[in-house]
């Protein structure tokens, strides 16, 4: 995840259906978006498993460009066998490459693990710090994930998580224009309120993977129609 939140020039999208509106009126529909998203999905939450704040940090490192549930297979048994960061620290890497190898791009991902741990034994006590600088100063650790594991772990909001369901989703919503995921956090924390930074985006995650998916959205069901522009009902 080290490189997901590298700047790249934003791209400007033309979404059919969603007309241009005033920030007054897309902050008032924002509300409303939360106020469904909040009735449908009260009790969304980060569907990666972990116990503790490093297992989370290595899950979502492993989590780019592939499936939570994928992961939580595979760190089953990888957070038995590595329990501290001084665990991947000294590991072998070939062994640790195995250990993840079900993984896509295993190697790198397994590399910036133990160079991650690594560095939090060198500069953190062997702990996963709190600070957003901190955490995106690891290897592998970009912006998105720092979010992840502050949010989620500590219970910080610093940011807004943007992975492919939010950013697709608040594209579809007419929350934003944009593509580059800079631009759409930048968006997404002057819309929302700072408290629910975190929750909106497990909520948002879940309303993507369980009502509007990338190729086949099911419209006709979904519960935010009356405030979504791309359904044609706003």
């Amino acid at each position: 995840m080290g490189n997901e939140m590298r700047c790249i020039r934003p791209v400007r999208i033309k979404t059919s259906g969603v007309p241009r509106e005033s920030k007054a009126a897309r902050q008032e529909r924002t509300q409303r978006i939360l106020e469904v998203l909040q009735t449908t999905y009260p009790n969304a939450y980060c569907e990666l498993t972990f116990t503790t704040p490093l297992e989370l940090l290595v899950a979502t490192i492993l989590s780019a460009q592939c499936t939570d549930k994928q992961v939580n297979i595979v760190t089953a048994d990888l957070f038995r066998k590595y329990r501290s960061a001084a665990d991947y620290a000294s590991a072998d890497p070939l062994v640790l490459e195995s250990d993840v190898r079900r993984i896509g791009l295993y190697r790198n991902k397994a590399k910036n693990i133990q160079a991650c741990c690594r560095a939090l034994l060198e500069r953190h006590g062997g702990e996963v710090p709190r600070r957003m600088e901190d955490l995106t100063a690891l290897a592998g650790v970009g912006r998105k994930t720092a979010n992840v594991v502050l949010g989620n772990a500590f219970g910080v909001n610093v940011g807004v998580v943007v992975d492919t369901h939010v950013g697709r989703l608040s594209t579809r919503l007419g929350l934003t224009r944009q593509t580059d995921p800079v631009h759409v956090e930048r968006t997404l924390m002057e819309l929302v309120p700072q408290p629910r930074w975190t929750d909106f985006s497990h909520q948002l995650i879940w309303h993507g993977r369980r009502r509007c998916p990338a190729r086949k959205p099911d419209c006709a069901h979904c519960e935010l129609a009356a405030v979504c522009p791309s359904n044609g009902r706003v």
